[in-house]
């Protein structure tokens, strides 16, 4: 269960990489300051003997200088020169013992050949006692002496140096795993005290649900990543909770507005199956109400279904080329035959050949979205204008009409799915669902344009396409 957890979770990687860096950097470090301090008592052992070997050089030398003979020569010499820590032994040049002192009883010295032995320099070797246990240093050099020569052996025991090497390793065998038990316990209480605000924010987040969706992640220190991390996934909350209101909204609306159309249908059908007959003109009354019902729910569930596809990213673009001037006349000749019925005027103004290149349907009900929110909000007797100029980055399409005009406090919201917020504009029945702005916004924003309401007064309204036309 403890390796499993320490595999998975955070915490547990975190310590696991923790101890083995420190591992590696401290047995790196162990096996360096082994090394160094083996090659630096070694050369310390080689420097004492060789200091043994010339001072034994010097020592000979003056004896046979004072007339003594060689071996007795070379036994006061040995004699002066050894100690309980070093031997000294001098040989002939034929290998003949002459002296020597502080020799260890199993301690068998083998002479190298003399020509072995360089000019002017000592030969060290490591040697082992006959019963195999210590070790011995040997410094070996061959003397020219009054026309005789001779080899100076001078040795060390290595066993104390041994001794501090081998109680160097039974530290670091003992203080290497106790540094990395500490350092993994306090590796684990840091990760742990380190990461238990993202215990406390997953714990928060598995609450937060869509009965709680306000509900916001807590955030410790703003200014570190986990703060920022914390941040962000609040800010995700944030937009899913608007996300989440807005789609309530739209199908409390939609409901609302899907169900008027039915039950005027419904009504309509059932008050004229009431009696078994009537005249005709009672037929065509109640058929004309479920015409209008049919035209007004057809148009509520067209719109719906465009905007939802466009929500998803998945509505299809038909992109060709149109001018625009022609798709305004197309649109203004039949918007006129409805505005004659309300006593309304459309007049157009403009330029020729307006090349535009995107999806001539879309393009079609965002303009006629438009001309038809002028037509139903203009008084009688008034006039509506379409406008079409071209401009630096494109063109753009004005429609002005001579309505009652917009209130300040709710011209931000206009462009929201199904707002209406002027109760005098929703007295009209044939008024529509609310989303004939929120659908002309998207339908410019889809051709890198956008749909702005430039002005609003007690003498009218003016909105304003504008069109890119490098698309």
């Amino acid at each position: 269960m403890l390796q499993t957890l320490r595999i998975e979770s955070v915490r547990g990687r975190l310590t696991l990489y923790y101890v083995s860096v420190l591992a590696a950097a401290l047995v790196i470090v162990g096996l360096l300051i082994y090394v160094l301090l083996a090659r630096a008592l070694y050369v310390r052992v080689d420097e004492n003997l060789q200091a043994v070997v010339r001072i034994a050089m010097t020592s000979l030398s003056n004896d046979l200088a004072e007339g003594q003979d060689y071996q007795d020569a070379a036994r006061s010499t040995a004699a002066e020169q050894a100690s309980s820590e070093q031997m000294l032994a001098i040989y002939d040049i034929d290998g003949r013992l002459l002296a020597e002192s502080g020799r260890d009883g199993d301690l068998e010295i083998a002479l190298p050949a003399a020509n072995a032995i360089p000019d002017g320099e000592e030969l060290l070797q490591t040697v082992l006692e006959t019963d195999g246990d210590d070790r011995h240093r040997l410094a070996f050099r061959r003397v020219s002496l009054s026309a005789s020569q001779y080899i100076v052996v001078a040795g060390a025991d290595l066993e104390p140096m041994d001794e501090e090497l081998e109680f160097l390793r039974r530290i670091l065998a003992y203080v290497v795993p106790l540094a990395l038990a500490i350092a993994g316990a306090g590796g684990w209480f840091l990760a742990r005290q380190s990461l238990s605000p993202v215990v406390a924010m997953a714990d928060r987040a598995r609450r937060i649900g869509v009965e709680n969706l306000s509900e916001r992640l807590p955030v410790a220190n703003p200014r570190d990543e986990l703060g920022h991390l914390a941040e962000t996934f609040n800010e995700l909350l944030s937009r899913l909770e608007t996300s989440l209101i807005q789609q309530r909204r739209f199908m409390a609306d939609a409901s609302h507005e899907l169900r008027t159309p039915v039950t005027t249908t419904r009504t309509a059908a059932s008050v004229t199956l009431q009696q078994a007959h009537r005249d005709e003109h009672e037929y065509r009354e109640a058929l004309q109400i479920v015409e209008q019902q049919a035209v007004r729910l057809s148009r509520v569930v067209d719109d719906m279904f465009t905007l939802a596809r466009a929500d998803a990213g998945n509505y299809p673009m038909r992109v060709t080329p149109m001018y625009l001037d022609e798709v305004i006349d197309d649109i203004v000749r039949a918007a006129r035959v409805v505005a004659s019925t309300r006593n309304v005027t459309i007049e157009t103004t403009t330029v020729p050949s307006a090349a535009f290149t995107g999806d001539e349907d879309l393009v079609h009900r965002l303009i006629v979205n438009l001309i038809d929110n002028a037509v139903r909000h203009a008084p009688a007797g008034s006039t509506v204008r379409v406008e079409l100029d071209e401009t630096a980055n494109g063109y753009a399409i004005a429609v002005k009409d001579q309505g009652p005009g917009i209130p300040p406090d709710i011209r931000q919201s206009i462009f929201e799915r199904f707002y209406r917020g002027d109760p005098a504009r929703r007295s009209d029945a044939h008024d529509g669902a609310g989303l004939g702005l929120a659908l002309a916004r998207w339908i410019a924003n889809a051709h890198g344009g956008d749909v702005t309401l430039a002005r609003s007064s007690a003498s009218g309204s003016t909105f304003v396409v504008s069109l890119p036309s490098s698309r």
